[in-house]
């Protein structure tokens, strides 16, 4: 045994040059410890966006206003329409010409998209994949541009360059004013089920019908902000859209027979809708624990039958939206449930063919309940009247509308319960997609993280609401491992633009989501966090709201320092890796003048005799790069168990090893770090003592990490 005494000396120290000692300089290093403040990455506050993370007093943002004709021709799969577009130029700045996404443009015969992706003679495709990549005749999706006119009709001078397009103004546009101008245009609708794409149409052999979900189908206004001046970068399919918020206008011309989704308030009804369908709306309208079923399948099934030659137009009113979106078939049955929000009633809609059914019919509505519920709880009560899920089999969202995947998968016409949770989960996704980014409107473009994984978050705890034991899968810290351990150079920073990342999935929903849960569950506890998300939500409803944005607000409001974690999380690939180096075991004994630490040093963490005090020097190391907490739980001979928690902080002087003691009154049988799996560890291999040579789930980890 090893006895050490510790007494208080005091004690006096001189230090002397030798005669002739050259005196040397060390040399000076930049502040790299990961608890330096976060302010040199963050823009510099200013009266439009505060340090609080807040928007200023002088906060400004464009508004723009459509009014549109559209008439979809169901022989020829092509839209047709027409728009006057009133521009609001609410900036301080005077703006000389205008920024209009086109972003059919990417299925433009001479489009640039295909050839920034590299690729290579496969050695197996299945059909479709095979008929999308090497077409017999190439498609062209592109707008066709027909005319660009001043308000009065005269020509409007316009440059094209790719999915965007320049409007160059008369005169410059002043501070305060507005600008009135029309397009028209058409494209060739394509195929999204053989040909792809985030819109487009799905055929059916039976009868010859197609499904119709149609957006980015009109030429739209980009973003000018203070941050980014023209929000214009070129569209190449995958990092989505930033756009401003305005009213809509729209009035859709389909085929008779046609059942139509779109966003806005319907504005003839009783032009568009049967009697029937319209008395089974008015009693959706109070069916609050059940959908209503306002077109059947039987009725929807006679209909796709046969082709009505007449038409119809559906007229509609959107209140301040970013975008708009619609949905349209001879197929479509429809049901709607009313949900209550905070006293309000919101409609609840599902459009899908009978090839869905019964999985739509038994989950969709139910899920768009479920979502504006949950969403509405920890953020802000969904404001507007309706939201609606589409059998569009695609995952794509819009205001008030979103396409989702989900057809039975069994040989009886039933489904599994990995088809059912992958139709639940797409669905509360897509419709979460409302809050994040259609009205909290981050720039998806360049952050993509903003709304994918912010929704991604939110979706775990809607999913978990919808039902008990729900199978949670992405966001969960243990299911983020894989991606983190591996390949460093095919991993980029959440804080990268989504069209330059290697694993799209995991940088922009996973990641960030995984990383939000470990706040709430973990390092600031779900009271702090639900409500510094809730105010970052309602103080950016219907405004544009950066990264340092929801930086500042999650720590304005929740009191906790969080620049450590946006940093390692955010702005690197950084790893959690917390391991336990080793453990010494002291005993005491008491003098007259002083208190003897003993040490023991018989094998494992058992002591050689018993004693009323036993004392744990533990060194704990972190060979990964991630600051988090040190989660440790003791279980003591007897079999209870103790856990302790050390705040990320712990590692502010020393970020390669650390070590504390803890006392107990018992002897501990054994410790392990992080036992429930909540820091995203890629190695559990070294988070016990004594080690644990039979955990499978380490031996994995350390295969993963490897």
């Amino acid at each position: 045994m090893k006895k050490f005494t510790f007494l208080l000396l005091s004690m006096f120290f001189v230090g002397s040059a030798a005669f002739g000692q050259e005196k040397t300089t060390q040399q000076g290093h930049t502040n790299q410890n990961k608890f330096r403040q976060l302010k040199d990455v963050l823009a510099t506050p200013n009266e439009q966006r505060t340090a609080s993370g807040a928007p200023g007093k002088g906060y400004t943002q464009q508004k723009v206003d459509y009014v549109m004709d559209i008439v979809l021709d169901d022989e020829k799969s092509r839209i047709t329409g027409s728009e006057t577009i009133t521009y609001h130029n609410n900036s301080a700045d005077e703006l000389s010409y205008l920024w209009v996404q086109l972003d059919q443009n990417m299925r433009a015969a001479d489009s640039k998209t295909p050839d920034i992706q590299s690729s290579k003679v496969p050695t197996k495709l299945s059909k479709t994949r095979f008929e999308r990549a090497y077409p017999e005749e190439p498609f062209d999706g592109g707008f066709k541009i027909t005319s660009v006119t001043t308000n009065d009709g005269a020509e409007l001078s316009h440059t094209i360059n790719q999915t965007m397009m320049r409007i160059n103004l008369p005169k410059p546009l002043a501070s305060g004013e507005t600008y009135k101008f029309k397009i028209k245009w058409w494209y060739n609708i394509n195929n999204h089920r053989t040909q792809g794409g985030r819109s487009g149409y799905e055929y059916f052999e039976e009868h010859g019908n197609k499904n119709y979900v149609i957006a980015q189908f009109y030429p739209r206004l980009c973003v000018y902000d203070n941050v980014e001046g023209w929000q214009n970068d070129q569209f190449w399919g995958r990092s989505e859209f930033a756009l401003e918020f305005g009213d809509f206008t729209v009035n859709i011309t389909t085929p008779d027979d046609h059942m139509l989704g779109a966003t806005g308030v319907l504005q003839n009804e009783t032009e568009v809708l049967t009697k029937t369908e319209l008395k089974r709306l008015e009693k959706a309208k109070t069916s609050f624990d059940k959908p209503v079923i306002i077109r059947t399948q039987k009725e929807a099934t006679k209909i796709e039958k046969t082709k009505s030659k007449k038409t119809k137009t559906w007229k509609f009113y959107a209140e301040n939206v970013r975008d708009y979106a619609f949905a349209t078939s001879r197929k479509f049955i429809w049901d709607a449930q009313a949900v209550d929000i905070n006293g309000r009633t919101v409609m609840a809609y599902s459009l899908y063919s009978k090839e869905a059914n019964p999985l739509y019919g038994d989950h969709s509505t139910r899920a768009v309940v479920q979502t504006l519920k949950t969403y509405s709880k920890y953020t802000f009560d969904y404001p507007y009247h309706k939201a609606i899920s589409v059998d569009g089999q695609m995952g794509m969202e819009y205001p008030q509308i979103c396409f989702n995947p989900g057809r039975p998968d069994l040989p009886d016409g039933g489904y599994s319960d990995r088809q059912k949770y992958r139709t639940i989960g797409v669905t509360i996704h897509e419709v979460g997609h409302n809050f994040f980014p259609m009205i909290v409107n981050s720039d998806e473009r360049q952050w993509t993280w903003m709304d994918e994984g912010l929704n991604s978050y939110v979706q775990m705890l809607a999913m978990m609401e919808y039902e008990e034991g729900y199978p949670l899968g992405r966001g969960l810290p243990k299911n983020i491992v894989k991606y983190m351990a591996g390949d460093q150079s095919k991993i980029a920073p959440i804080m990268s633009k989504g069209d330059n990342v290697y694993s799209f999935g995991n940088n922009a929903y996973g990641k960030p989501a995984t990383a939000l849960w470990i706040l709430r569950e973990t390092i600031m506890g779900q009271d702090l966090f639900d409500h510094a998300f809730r105010t970052y939500s309602q103080r950016w409803m219907f405004k544009h709201p950066t990264p340092a944005d929801f930086f500042r607000t999650m720590e304005d409001a929740s009191g906790v320092d969080l620049d450590w974690f946006w940093r390692g999380w955010f702005y690197t690939t950084d790893v959690t890796d917390i391991g336990i180096k080793g453990v010494k075991k002291f005993y005491t004994k008491s003098n007259s003048d002083s208190v003897e630490f003993i040490e023991d040093t018989a094998d494992g963490l058992g002591f050689s005799s018993k004693h009323k005090k036993y004392h744990y020097e533990i060194t704990y190391n972190k060979p990964g790069g991630l600051v988090m907490p040190i989660i440790v739980e003791f279980t003591y001979k007897d079999g209870t168990k103790e856990k302790k928690t050390y705040p990320a902080q712990i590692w502010r002087y020393d970020d390669a090893e650390v070590t504390k003691v803890f006392s107990s009154s018992k002897q501990i049988e054994s410790i392990v770090i992080d036992p429930d799996l909540e820091t995203a560890d890629v190695d559990t291999s070294n988070n016990s003592f004594p080690v644990n040579t039979n955990n499978k789930f380490d031996k994995f980890k350390t295969k993963v990490k490897g």
